[in-house]
Protein backbone atom coordinates (compact mmCIF):
# COMPACT_ATOMS: atom_id res chain seq x y z
CA UNK A 1 0.00 0.00 0.00
CA UNK A 2 1.18 3.29 -1.01
CA UNK A 3 1.47 6.64 1.40
CA UNK A 4 -1.91 8.16 2.71
CA UNK A 5 -3.45 11.08 1.33
CA UNK A 6 -5.87 12.97 3.29
CA UNK A 7 -8.54 14.27 0.87
CA UNK A 8 -10.68 15.94 3.35
CA UNK A 9 -11.16 16.11 7.79
CA UNK A 10 -13.17 18.09 9.92
CA UNK A 11 -16.01 15.66 8.73
CA UNK A 12 -18.88 14.64 11.25
CA UNK A 13 -18.32 10.80 11.52
CA UNK A 14 -18.28 10.33 7.80
CA UNK A 15 -19.01 6.69 5.94
CA UNK A 16 -20.69 5.58 2.41
CA UNK A 17 -17.89 7.43 -0.24
CA UNK A 18 -18.68 7.02 -4.09
CA UNK A 19 -16.00 7.76 -5.84
CA UNK A 20 -17.22 9.89 -9.17
CA UNK A 21 -16.46 9.90 -12.37
CA UNK A 22 -15.48 13.61 -11.94
CA UNK A 23 -13.15 13.43 -9.43
CA UNK A 24 -15.37 14.09 -6.40
CA UNK A 25 -16.07 12.09 -3.87
CA UNK A 26 -20.21 11.95 -2.42
CA UNK A 27 -20.06 10.63 1.15
CA UNK A 28 -22.47 11.10 4.04
CA UNK A 29 -21.70 12.61 7.14
CA UNK A 30 -23.78 10.48 9.85
CA UNK A 31 -22.99 12.90 13.16
CA UNK A 32 -24.52 16.10 10.24
CA UNK A 33 -27.01 14.39 8.93
CA UNK A 34 -26.11 15.21 5.40
CA UNK A 35 -25.25 14.03 1.92
CA UNK A 36 -21.98 15.41 1.06
CA UNK A 37 -19.59 16.06 -1.44
CA UNK A 38 -15.79 16.53 -1.42
CA UNK A 39 -13.71 18.53 -4.45
CA UNK A 40 -10.33 19.65 -4.10
CA UNK A 41 -10.44 18.75 -0.26
CA UNK A 42 -13.71 21.64 0.44
CA UNK A 43 -16.89 19.94 1.68
CA UNK A 44 -20.61 21.26 0.37
CA UNK A 45 -23.88 19.77 1.54
CA UNK A 46 -25.71 18.08 -1.42
CA UNK A 47 -29.14 17.37 0.88
CA UNK A 48 -30.06 17.78 4.82
CA UNK A 49 -31.06 14.43 5.22
CA UNK A 50 -31.42 14.19 9.66
CA UNK A 51 -31.59 11.15 11.09
CA UNK A 52 -28.70 9.12 10.30
CA UNK A 53 -27.51 8.70 6.87
CA UNK A 54 -24.93 5.75 6.63
CA UNK A 55 -24.80 3.87 3.62
CA UNK A 56 -24.83 5.24 0.25
CA UNK A 57 -24.54 4.13 -4.20
CA UNK A 58 -25.66 5.71 -7.23
CA UNK A 59 -28.71 3.93 -8.75
CA UNK A 60 -30.35 3.98 -12.06
CA UNK A 61 -30.93 7.99 -13.47
CA UNK A 62 -27.44 8.60 -11.63
CA UNK A 63 -29.71 9.50 -8.49
CA UNK A 64 -27.82 8.54 -5.02
CA UNK A 65 -29.94 6.22 -2.59
CA UNK A 66 -29.21 6.65 1.04
CA UNK A 67 -29.65 3.98 3.67
CA UNK A 68 -30.66 5.87 6.83
CA UNK A 69 -30.23 4.60 9.94
CA UNK A 70 -32.42 6.85 11.89
CA UNK A 71 -29.35 8.53 14.13
CA UNK A 72 -27.28 8.03 17.02
CA UNK A 73 -26.57 9.24 20.59
CA UNK A 74 -23.02 10.01 20.08
CA UNK A 75 -19.95 9.89 22.41
CA UNK A 76 -17.15 12.30 22.20
CA UNK A 77 -13.80 12.09 23.94
CA UNK A 78 -11.46 14.08 24.92
CA UNK A 79 -9.30 14.18 21.96
CA UNK A 80 -11.68 15.11 19.68
CA UNK A 81 -13.39 11.68 18.46
CA UNK A 82 -16.72 10.87 18.02
CA UNK A 83 -17.87 7.60 18.56
CA UNK A 84 -21.60 6.01 17.59
CA UNK A 85 -23.78 4.84 20.82
CA UNK A 86 -27.24 4.16 21.72
CA UNK A 87 -30.60 4.78 19.94
CA UNK A 88 -30.88 8.34 20.63
CA UNK A 89 -34.31 9.70 22.07
CA UNK A 90 -35.27 11.90 18.77
CA UNK A 91 -34.61 8.54 16.99
CA UNK A 92 -36.43 9.93 13.61
CA UNK A 93 -36.68 5.86 12.02
CA UNK A 94 -34.47 4.04 9.59
CA UNK A 95 -35.58 4.27 5.73
CA UNK A 96 -34.46 4.44 2.03
CA UNK A 97 -33.84 7.89 0.73
CA UNK A 98 -33.27 8.65 -2.92
CA UNK A 99 -31.33 12.34 -3.85
CA UNK A 100 -31.43 13.73 -6.99
CA UNK A 101 -28.03 15.65 -7.04
CA UNK A 102 -29.08 17.53 -9.84
CA UNK A 103 -32.43 19.46 -8.41
CA UNK A 104 -30.97 18.05 -4.80
CA UNK A 105 -34.75 16.84 -4.49
CA UNK A 106 -34.82 14.18 -1.53
CA UNK A 107 -37.34 11.37 -1.59
CA UNK A 108 -38.36 8.80 0.68
CA UNK A 109 -38.81 5.23 -0.62
CA UNK A 110 -39.14 2.77 2.06
CA UNK A 111 -39.70 3.04 5.51
CA UNK A 112 -41.23 -0.85 6.03
CA UNK A 113 -41.35 -3.98 4.80
CA UNK A 114 -44.71 -6.03 5.08
CA UNK A 115 -45.43 -3.44 7.96
CA UNK A 116 -42.56 -4.70 9.97
CA UNK A 117 -40.48 -0.79 10.11
CA UNK A 118 -36.71 -0.88 9.23
CA UNK A 119 -34.73 -0.04 12.15
CA UNK A 120 -31.25 1.17 10.85
CA UNK A 121 -30.75 0.63 7.13
CA UNK A 122 -26.80 0.49 7.08
CA UNK A 123 -25.28 -0.62 3.21
CA UNK A 124 -26.60 -1.27 0.20
CA UNK A 125 -25.43 -2.42 -3.55
CA UNK A 126 -27.11 -2.77 -6.80
CA UNK A 127 -27.18 -5.59 -9.27
CA UNK A 128 -27.43 -4.88 -12.84
CA UNK A 129 -31.36 -5.54 -13.03
CA UNK A 130 -31.77 -2.71 -11.31
CA UNK A 131 -32.74 -3.74 -7.99
CA UNK A 132 -30.59 -3.11 -4.86
CA UNK A 133 -30.04 -5.43 -1.70
CA UNK A 134 -29.62 -3.91 1.70
CA UNK A 135 -28.30 -4.73 5.36
CA UNK A 136 -30.36 -3.54 8.36
CA UNK A 137 -27.92 -3.28 11.18
CA UNK A 138 -30.95 -2.37 13.66
CA UNK A 139 -30.85 -0.07 16.75
CA UNK A 140 -29.54 -0.60 20.30
CA UNK A 141 -31.10 0.37 23.54
CA UNK A 142 -29.38 0.21 26.96
CA UNK A 143 -31.54 -3.59 27.57
CA UNK A 144 -32.19 -4.90 24.49
CA UNK A 145 -31.28 -4.53 20.70
CA UNK A 146 -33.09 -5.19 17.31
CA UNK A 147 -33.07 -8.35 15.29
CA UNK A 148 -32.79 -7.81 11.83
CA UNK A 149 -31.72 -9.11 8.62
CA UNK A 150 -31.41 -8.31 4.48
CA UNK A 151 -33.76 -7.23 1.91
CA UNK A 152 -33.94 -6.68 -1.69
CA UNK A 153 -35.67 -4.01 -3.15
CA UNK A 154 -36.61 -2.09 -6.17
CA UNK A 155 -35.32 1.27 -7.50
CA UNK A 156 -38.38 2.82 -8.77
CA UNK A 157 -40.59 2.04 -5.03
CA UNK A 158 -42.10 -1.17 -6.51
CA UNK A 159 -41.01 -3.92 -4.17
CA UNK A 160 -39.32 -4.75 -1.13
CA UNK A 161 -38.92 -8.30 0.56
CA UNK A 162 -36.84 -9.66 3.69
CA UNK A 163 -34.93 -12.36 2.26
CA UNK A 164 -32.04 -13.28 5.39
CA UNK A 165 -33.37 -12.97 8.38
CA UNK A 166 -32.04 -13.09 11.13
CA UNK A 167 -28.26 -11.82 11.39
CA UNK A 168 -25.96 -10.35 14.22
CA UNK A 169 -25.95 -6.77 13.58
CA UNK A 170 -25.36 -6.90 9.45
CA UNK A 171 -23.70 -4.05 7.99
CA UNK A 172 -21.23 -4.41 4.56
CA UNK A 173 -23.13 -5.81 1.57
CA UNK A 174 -21.33 -6.71 -1.84
CA UNK A 175 -22.15 -8.84 -4.75
CA UNK A 176 -19.25 -11.02 -6.49
CA UNK A 177 -18.01 -9.89 -10.34
CA UNK A 178 -20.43 -11.86 -11.79
CA UNK A 179 -23.43 -11.41 -9.02
CA UNK A 180 -23.98 -15.09 -8.50
CA UNK A 181 -22.90 -14.24 -4.64
CA UNK A 182 -23.51 -11.90 -1.92
CA UNK A 183 -21.32 -10.95 0.81
CA UNK A 184 -22.78 -9.95 4.09
CA UNK A 185 -20.34 -8.45 6.88
CA UNK A 186 -21.77 -9.14 10.71
CA UNK A 187 -20.35 -6.55 12.62
CA UNK A 188 -20.33 -7.92 16.33
CA UNK A 189 -19.31 -11.58 14.87
CA UNK A 190 -16.53 -9.78 12.75
CA UNK A 191 -18.01 -12.66 10.20
CA UNK A 192 -18.37 -13.03 6.51
CA UNK A 193 -21.07 -14.85 5.26
CA UNK A 194 -21.17 -15.66 1.28
CA UNK A 195 -24.70 -16.56 -0.28
CA UNK A 196 -25.87 -18.61 -3.83
CA UNK A 197 -27.94 -16.28 -5.71
CA UNK A 198 -30.67 -17.92 -7.62
CA UNK A 199 -31.58 -13.97 -9.23
CA UNK A 200 -32.47 -10.93 -8.42
CA UNK A 201 -33.69 -11.40 -4.75
CA UNK A 202 -33.78 -15.43 -4.15
CA UNK A 203 -31.26 -17.12 -2.81
CA UNK A 204 -30.32 -20.71 -3.97
CA UNK A 205 -31.87 -21.95 -0.34
CA UNK A 206 -29.10 -24.70 -0.22
CA UNK A 207 -27.51 -25.59 3.32
CA UNK A 208 -23.94 -24.48 3.79
CA UNK A 209 -22.59 -23.67 7.13
CA UNK A 210 -26.09 -22.75 8.56
CA UNK A 211 -29.97 -23.00 7.82
CA UNK A 212 -30.16 -19.68 6.09
CA UNK A 213 -28.19 -21.25 3.19
CA UNK A 214 -24.59 -19.59 3.67
CA UNK A 215 -21.54 -19.93 3.98
CA UNK A 216 -18.74 -18.95 5.79
CA UNK A 217 -15.62 -17.10 4.20
CA UNK A 218 -12.48 -17.87 5.92
CA UNK A 219 -11.54 -14.63 7.97
CA UNK A 220 -8.50 -13.69 10.28
CA UNK A 221 -7.57 -14.39 14.46
CA UNK A 222 -8.30 -12.15 16.53
CA UNK A 223 -11.02 -10.11 17.77
CA UNK A 224 -12.44 -6.93 15.82
CA UNK A 225 -15.60 -5.91 14.39
CA UNK A 226 -16.66 -5.84 10.68
CA UNK A 227 -17.78 -2.47 9.29
CA UNK A 228 -19.09 -1.89 5.01
CA UNK A 229 -17.31 -3.29 2.48
CA UNK A 230 -16.21 -2.93 -1.08
CA UNK A 231 -15.67 -5.83 -3.91
CA UNK A 232 -12.05 -5.88 -6.05
CA UNK A 233 -11.67 -7.07 -9.47
CA UNK A 234 -10.17 -10.37 -8.32
CA UNK A 235 -13.51 -11.30 -6.22
CA UNK A 236 -11.92 -10.96 -3.03
CA UNK A 237 -13.70 -8.63 -0.12
CA UNK A 238 -12.38 -5.85 1.19
CA UNK A 239 -13.74 -4.69 4.37
CA UNK A 240 -13.42 -2.11 7.00
CA UNK A 241 -12.23 -3.30 10.01
CA UNK A 242 -13.05 -1.92 13.85
CA UNK A 243 -10.90 -2.34 16.70
CA UNK A 244 -7.52 -3.15 14.70
CA UNK A 245 -8.47 0.06 12.50
CA UNK A 246 -8.21 -0.77 8.66
CA UNK A 247 -9.13 -3.22 5.88
CA UNK A 248 -9.69 -6.88 5.94
CA UNK A 249 -9.26 -8.44 2.52
CA UNK A 250 -11.36 -11.66 2.34
CA UNK A 251 -10.92 -14.13 -0.29
CA UNK A 252 -14.72 -16.21 -0.65
CA UNK A 253 -12.20 -19.08 -2.93
CA UNK A 254 -10.04 -19.74 -0.03
CA UNK A 255 -6.84 -17.76 -0.53
CA UNK A 256 -5.07 -16.20 2.60
CA UNK A 257 -6.58 -13.40 4.27
CA UNK A 258 -4.91 -10.16 4.94
CA UNK A 259 -4.92 -6.47 6.80
CA UNK A 260 -3.86 -3.43 5.60
CA UNK A 261 -3.88 -1.45 9.13
CA UNK A 262 -4.98 2.84 9.44
CA UNK A 263 -4.72 5.30 11.42
CA UNK A 264 -8.35 4.99 13.18
CA UNK A 265 -9.62 2.28 15.37
CA UNK A 266 -13.22 3.53 13.69
CA UNK A 267 -11.88 2.54 10.16
CA UNK A 268 -15.27 2.34 8.57
CA UNK A 269 -15.89 2.29 4.62
CA UNK A 270 -13.63 1.48 1.32
CA UNK A 271 -14.95 2.41 -2.71
CA UNK A 272 -12.33 2.40 -5.28
CA UNK A 273 -12.20 5.51 -7.76
CA UNK A 274 -9.63 6.76 -10.36
CA UNK A 275 -9.67 5.82 -14.21
CA UNK A 276 -8.29 2.90 -13.53
CA UNK A 277 -10.26 1.77 -10.19
CA UNK A 278 -6.90 1.46 -7.92
CA UNK A 279 -7.46 4.65 -5.90
CA UNK A 280 -8.89 3.67 -2.66
CA UNK A 281 -11.10 5.88 -0.58
CA UNK A 282 -11.31 5.37 2.66
CA UNK A 283 -13.22 6.77 5.78
CA UNK A 284 -11.83 7.13 9.13
CA UNK A 285 -14.87 7.81 11.12
CA UNK A 286 -13.55 8.70 14.56
CA UNK A 287 -10.83 11.41 13.47
CA UNK A 288 -13.66 12.82 10.66
CA UNK A 289 -11.47 12.02 7.90
CA UNK A 290 -11.87 10.53 4.07
CA UNK A 291 -7.99 9.35 3.25
CA UNK A 292 -7.43 8.00 -0.10
CA UNK A 293 -4.24 5.71 -1.17
CA UNK A 294 -2.94 3.39 -4.16
CA UNK A 295 -4.24 0.16 -4.18
CA UNK A 296 -2.67 -2.92 -5.49
CA UNK A 297 -6.09 -4.52 -6.80
CA UNK A 298 -8.20 -2.69 -9.07
CA UNK A 299 -11.73 -2.64 -7.68
CA UNK A 300 -14.60 -3.79 -9.17
CA UNK A 301 -16.59 -1.77 -11.25
CA UNK A 302 -20.28 -0.45 -9.81
CA UNK A 303 -23.19 -0.85 -11.48
CA UNK A 304 -24.88 2.55 -12.59
CA UNK A 305 -21.49 4.34 -11.94
CA UNK A 306 -18.16 2.28 -13.15
CA UNK A 307 -20.11 0.63 -15.78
Amino acid sequence: MSQLTVVAEGLLFPEGPIAMPDGSVILVEIARGTLSRVVDGEVEVIAELGGGPNGAAIGPNGYCYVCNNGGFQWIRTSDGRMFPDLEPENYSGGRIEVVDLESRRVEVLYTNCDGQPLRGPNDLVFDSHGGFWFTDHGKSRRREKDRTGVFYARADGSRIQEVIFPLEGPNGIGLSPDETELYVAETPTGRLWAYELAGPGRLKGERRDKPDGGRLVRGRPGYYLFDSLAVDARGRVCIATIIDGGISILDPAGGEPEHVPMPDILTTNICFGGEDLTTAFITLSSTGKLVSTRWDTPGLPLNYLNR
